[in-house]
């Protein structure tokens, strides 16, 4: 492999491990703030064992996530510097501000909710959980407009004596209605994220305790079944949000990107009215789209793109040559496009890659939000179910929605190949910002220098996910307990600024000793 195609795949590999806690660390960090408030709200013991267990899994997957995500903007450096240079007036603002403004509100306040338990007032306390939550969908939202300007290219004019894009509207690249549309759909697909852990670990535990005697009338068995039901109805309100956002999602790709949303269903010659394809087979591992046969549902296709039944969606072949018209049929022949200069350009992407990843993540999305039903359905009205089947499919299915994500963002990024900044056909061809994959790959950069940091990255990385399964696994295991693995005893829930059991105000016990139903979060210190 050369240079181009060894980076690509190194930043592919890095970028969905770490996007498989990003969904994780928003949407769970929204459930716990829930619990945490509900709790403040009713006192009622449930939801604060619930925020105790689910805090501990919400905080050992957001230290992975910053640990991996800050190996993301090194690579612009590593492999990727003239695609730095290209992007860099736009970048710089937004990843400025996530990481001064988004990243730093997150930290700051995730520290005094982990150290602030008995400490601060229960309220001041609620809101500085709230605070870090809020910051990180922020920090989600600055990264998805930086991305979605990749995509959809505004508020920049092209600087004549460099050829790169200057920002001269600062909101339009915040408003940009790609982000928008993008925006809403990754948070809500979080959601499903949460919910599904919810749903399977909460399953697992009801049927460990009704196989195990233990009693319906405790209150760790109302924690795991207000966790399933919480995580069923979030996960099914996801499951529509997603569908409805990633509709408004399409037909924006169709307008802004036709060739991905085409090559996603494998359309290889204009239709009117457009049929879906269900099923498709072809040569897709050599991208001819000349041959496909497909299983299809006659007209959806047309309203999934234009929101009627009849009008035309242009295929592959069409779109094309139409971009061969415009940007041309073979790269530059410049030094900076190395191998590929001037050799013809494929505008379509890897039809295998787009056309699966965007059934998977349909599929991924569905399966999960069944599998909530099923959940909803097997906990009513006071039920414990005890399938052996149901309850560790329930479990396994908790991997479906993290699926769908990278599936999802798979999709995303490799359908806009071959441009790595893709042209805005809102604006004129003459004004039109875009750039080439091929030639953002960092110049002078050797096949071994990069195959070198992917191993070593592969290995981190390895090493990072058995560090945080174990961990995840043990407290999963231990159930809802504090710090030193103890069953959690009796609460009295403190005033504000109080302490409990009328302790000492700093939330230690009356003898200066420690409490051990206070280190709610023990393992943090």
């Amino acid at each position: 492999m050369d240079v181009l195609e060894i980076a690509r795949w190194q930043f592919g590999i890095t970028t969905v491990y770490h996007f498989l806690m990003v969904p994780l660390t928003i949407g769970l960090g929204v459930l716990v703030a829930v619990m945490h408030t509900m709790w403040v709200r009713t006192d009622n013991p449930e939801w604060l064992r619930m925020t105790r267990f689910w805090g501990r899994i919400y905080l050992i997957n957001f230290v992975l996530g910053v640990a991996t995500g800050l190996v993301q903007e090194f690579q612009f450096g590593l492999a990727w510097s003239e695609y730095s240079r290209f992007v860099g007036d736009v970048f710089g603002s937004l990843l400025a501000l996530e990481a001064l403004l988004a990243f730093f509100l997150e930290s700051t306040f995730l520290g005094l909710w982990i150290f602030g338990w008995g400490r601060i007032p229960k309220k001041l306390h609620l809101a500085a959980l709230w605070a870090a939550v809020i910051g990180s969908i922020v920090s989600a939202y600055f990264i998805i407009a930086a991305n979605s300007w990749m995509q959809h290219p505004v508020g920049v004019e092209v600087n004549d004596e460099t050829g790169r894009p200057v920002q001269v509207d600062f909101l339009a690249v915040l408003t940009n209605n790609t982000a928008l549309a993008a925006f809403s759909h990754a948070i809500v697909a979080a959601l499903m994220v949460a919910g599904a852990l919810l749903v399977g670990i909460g399953l697992w535990h009801l049927r460990k305790r009704k196989l195990a005697g233990q009693p319906v009338t405790d209150v760790d068995h109302g924690v795991w079944r207000q966790s399933v039901r919480l995580g069923g109805y979030v996960s099914l309100a996801a499951f529509v949000l997603t569908a409805l956002t990633g509709d408004w999602q399409g037909k924006l790709m169709y307008q802004q990107q036709p060739l991905k949303m085409s090559s996603a269903e494998a359309l290889c010659e204009t239709e009117a009215p457009a049929s879906f394809s269900i099923f498709a087979v072809g040569k897709f591992g050599s991208n001819e789209c000349d041959d496909v046969h497909s299983i299809t549902i006659p007209y959806i296709l047309s309203y999934l793109a234009h929101g009627d039944f009849s009008t035309a969606v242009p295929g592959v072949n069409e779109l094309q040559a139409e971009y061969a018209a415009v940007y041309g049929e073979t790269y530059p022949d410049e030094p900076a496009f190395g191998d590929l200069a001037g050799t013809p350009i494929d505008y379509a992407p890897l039809l295998a890659v787009t056309y699966w990843n965007f059934r998977l993540m349909i599929g991924m999305g569905a399966l999960s939000a069944g599998v909530a039903a099923y959940a909803l359905w097997a906990t009513r009205r006071g039920r414990v179910p005890t399938s052996r089947i149901g309850v560790y499919g329930a479990l396994l299915a908790v991997a479906a929605p993290f699926i769908a994500n990278a599936s999802g963002w798979i999709f995303t990024e490799m359908g806009r190949q071959p441009f790595v900044v893709y042209p805005n056909p809102d604006v004129p061809v003459e004004d039109q910002v875009y750039f080439f994959t091929a030639q953002a790959v960092s110049p002078g950069i050797s096949a071994g220098e990069v195959w070198t940091s992917l191993i070593a990255l592969t290995l981190v990385y390895g090493a990072l996910a058995v560090v945080e399964l174990w961990l995840i696994g043990r407290f999963v295991r231990a159930g809802v307990t504090t710090g030193d693995a103890h069953p959690t005893p009796g609460f009295s829930p403190p005033p504000d600024g109080g302490a409990p059991d009328g302790g000492a105000p700093d939330g230690g016990a009356p003898d200066g000793g420690r409490r051990a139903d206070d280190d709610v979060l023990q393992f943090a210190y």
